[in-house]
């Protein structure tokens, strides 16, 4: 075993000696996990390195037990550079800060590295700001790598006042400390973290991925096919990925995407995608991961227009069920009016009353009440294993004459239509193959989005309502809709 080996090995067995000795339950109240020395070594190697400097400074922010720090200096000596190393780790965790300093401690006298510890809050050590006017004054690194905490803070904790100018609502630690570190990012200079993959579309991440593409382009995503060892002895519940940024507005013409089961990377997968076919022009991030996922993506794209601009928004149900019970009912009484489910929607349509609890609402709130008008209806939460993310139902005023309004449960989306025709194309296209398997590569999660469903590309109003008029008649079948679509997209 050679000297920079050695180094990781140590660092390694003592972080796994710390990890086994904690609490799971005290590390995942502050969103700690702790990287794999596979995954350690994998991000490491993703870096360009620049033999001709004569110094590189690293950061390491939320550093833990130095793990990261350690392989990149093992893939910096290894590969031949004998420059001068400055290695910055921000870290205040008390328990973990001993291990910090063993580890780092071990790395300095094995392979000369000279290194700093700051037992700060890295998003409050300095000033954030998009502007350049203090750009003098922060410092700057060569070098970032980071595994930082995956921790959703309250809107006006102070790391999210300090960096309010990236937070939409109640922002997550982890694209803090990514856009605090863009923002200590030397020009022309790269970044490689592990995160969770929620960042790449959705109205809560939209001013962090301005930020992000005002400032820099992605080169490498990596996504696991598995949640299960990303992290040593951890099952986290969001799907995470390792990507590579570089500061510059430069566009690749191409993004490397890899991919492997597990963090032990033995199967990696390595492929080239379009640069613009993974950050679209809404700058939503699509995590393709096979040609047939490009494919998709390539014709839905070439749509010019969104639901948004054919002024077709999708909404989500205004019922919380739970919290307004006395205005709920069993059965219909006088002045009742439907209150629509997910559960209402089958085999493509809208079906009520089924015989279940609390399907009508008695109320002259009009906040509680909306127009009986033609709809379609999509369900908002599906899980995992179901066939279909997009599941959807027509709803025709016509089957329901006899109401003035109706309500809807918030786990429920609806898009409000002028005509039964419009309902009807609406159908073809969410209820289509093509944008069932668009949506899922746009969101890994279970929940149907109406911010991100309202930004996809789609046809043009008129042709939407022909499509309608093709379906009119026809079993509603995602076999029948995809026949459809192929005709209106190529």
């Amino acid at each position: 075993m050679n000297l920079s080996q050695e180094c990781l090995s140590n660092a390694y067995n003592v972080t796994s000696a710390f990890v086994n000795s904690a609490p799971k339950a005290e590390r995942k109240k502050y969103g700690q996990f702790f990287t794999s020395r596979k995954t350690a070594e994998f991000m490491a190697s993703l870096f360009d390195i620049d033999y001709e400097k004569p110094e590189l400074r690293l950061l390491d922010a939320g550093a833990g037990s130095g793990l990261l720090s350690v392989a990149l200096v093992e893939k910096l000596r290894k590969s031949g550079y004998n420059g001068k190393i400055t290695i910055v780790c921000y870290e205040n965790d008390g328990k973990i800060l001993p291990v910090l300093k063993e580890n780092l401690d071990y790395l300095s006298k094995g392979l000369d590295v000279i290194y700093e510890i700051r037992e700060d809050n890295y998003l409050l050590s300095q000033y954030f700001s998009e502007s350049d006017l203090f750009g003098d004054e922060v410092e700057k690194y060569d070098m970032i790598v980071g595994n930082p905490p995956y921790l959703k803070i309250g809107k006006d904790v102070p790391e999210a006042r300090a960096m309010a100018e990236v937070c939409h609502g109640a922002p997550n630690l982890y694209f803090l400390f990514w856009a605090m570190g863009i923002h200590n990012l030397k020009d022309g200079q790269e970044l490689v973290y592990i995160i969770p993959r929620s960042w790449t579309s959705g109205a809560y991440f939209e001013r962090f991925r301005q930020y992000l593409f005002k400032n820099c382009v992605i080169c490498h995503i990596h996504l696991f096919g598995s949640r299960d060892k990303v992290f040593d002895g951890e099952v986290v519940l969001q799907e995470t990925m390792i990507i590579k940024i570089k500061k510059t507005s430069q566009k690749p013409k191409y993004v490397e995407m890899s991919t492997s089961e597990t963090s032990e990377f033995r199967d990696v997968k390595r492929y080239e995608v379009g640069y613009n076919t993974i950050v679209a022009a809404n700058q939503f991030v699509f995590l393709v991961t096979n040609e047939e996922e490009a494919n998709v993506l390539g014709r839905i794209n070439s749509q010019t227009d969104t639901l948004k601009s054919d002024n077709l928004k999708m909404r989500t149900g205004i019922i919380v069920d739970f919290r307004t019970k006395e205005v709920l009912r069993d059965s219909q009484v006088d002045g009742s009016y439907p209150l629509i489910y997910s559960h209402h929607i089958r085999n493509g349509r809208v079906s009520w009353p089924v015989g279940r609890e609390s399907e009508y609402i008695v109320t002259s709130r009009r906040g509680f009440l909306q127009e009986n008008s033609d709809y379609l209806f999509v369900k908002r939460f599906t899980s995992k294993e179901e066939k279909r993310r997009l599941q959807c139902g027509i709803y025709l005023k016509s089957d329901y004459s006899q109401y003035k309004y109706i309500s809807t449960q918030n786990k429920i989306n609806y898009i409000k239509c002028d005509t039964p025709e419009l309902a009807y194309g609406l159908f073809v296209i969410l209820n289509s193959s093509l944008y069932d398997s668009y949506y899922r590569i746009l969101n890994g999660s279970t929940q149907v989005n109406s911010t991100e469903i309202n930004l996809m590309p789609v046809p043009s109003k008129e042709i939407i309502r022909q499509m309608g008029r093709e379906l009119i008649g026809k079993e509603l079948t995602e076999q029948n809709c995809n026949n459809i679509l192929e005709r209106w997209i190529k």
